[in-house]
């Protein structure tokens, strides 16, 4: 296990966003986040990464508590995330945005000559490294997603939470970016996935867990619960968002 939170909660006024949840993450697996919109998904990796505070409630991380950490404690403690929404530096070219990440983040280089290098080999794996242009800007929505992921991964993360990587790409594009997700797995990185794209959450998870208004009402493996009642009730009857 990498990751327990216990009876965590996050109000925003009379709106309770997340109600004493409990999940375990286990190390070295992706684990699967869905539900409906305003469940709580967002908010949950907001508190996770320190951009909130939670009202209560604990966050063990690798044997540590991480509780209220500010979001660079938290990136160099070894968690990463990316954004829904894509915040890469744009007028900066990708090289020099996965730089900064092995230049703040966890067991940051030593020069920036090894942090050069270093960003060089994440835009490969990434698949970036062909993509030619002078800022970050310049890139497509597919590859600004990439980068998204090529500037969390800079920072050598142990847990990698990613926000919905796959919205708006089409169906070649998410296969190449589910092949891409399984050997960030296969590095040993742990990852958490909150996604809409059920056809790769289904492919990816070795478990999921499901929230609806804040609380958590289902977890097992994929088959199980693709098939639960209050799942199907609560988000899959309503969304069925299976390509």
């Amino acid at each position: 296990m990498i990751l327990e939170v216990k009876n965590l909660s996050k109000s925003f006024g009379g709106l309770k966003a997340i109600k004493q949840l409990n999940l375990t993450v286990n190390k070295g697996e992706i684990t699967g986040l869905i539900g409906p919109n305003g469940s709580g998904k967002t908010t949950f990796f907001n508190v996770i990464s320190g951009l909130l505070k939670p009202d209560m409630g604990t966050i063990i991380f690798d044997g540590k508590e991480v509780t209220g950490l500010p979001p660079h404690e938290i990136c160099r403690s070894g968690i990463a995330r990316t954004f829904q929404l894509t915040k890469p530096f744009a007028r900066m070219p990708p090289l020099e945005n996965v730089m900064v990440g092995r230049i703040y983040g966890c067991n940051p280089a030593k020069s920036m000559k090894q942090a050069r290098e270093e960003a060089g080999e994440i835009l490969r794996i990434t698949g970036l490294d062909r993509k030619h242009v002078p800022i970050a800007a310049a890139l497509g929505l597919v590859d600004r997603k990439r980068l998204e992921i090529a500037r969390a991964l800079a920072t050598k993360p142990k847990l990698l939470l990613l926000d919905e990587m796959m919205a708006g790409l089409n169906s070649r594009e998410i296969e190449d970016v589910i092949k891409l997700i399984q050997d960030i797995k296969d590095s040993g990185v742990t990852i958490i996935l909150v996604e809409h794209v059920l056809k790769a959450v289904l492919k990816l998870s070795d478990r999921i867990i499901v929230l609806s208004a804040g609380e958590k009402i289902a977890e097992g493996f994929p088959h199980e619960v693709i098939t639960n009642k209050k799942v199907v009730e609560a988000y899959l009857g309503e969304e069925q968002h299976y390509a």
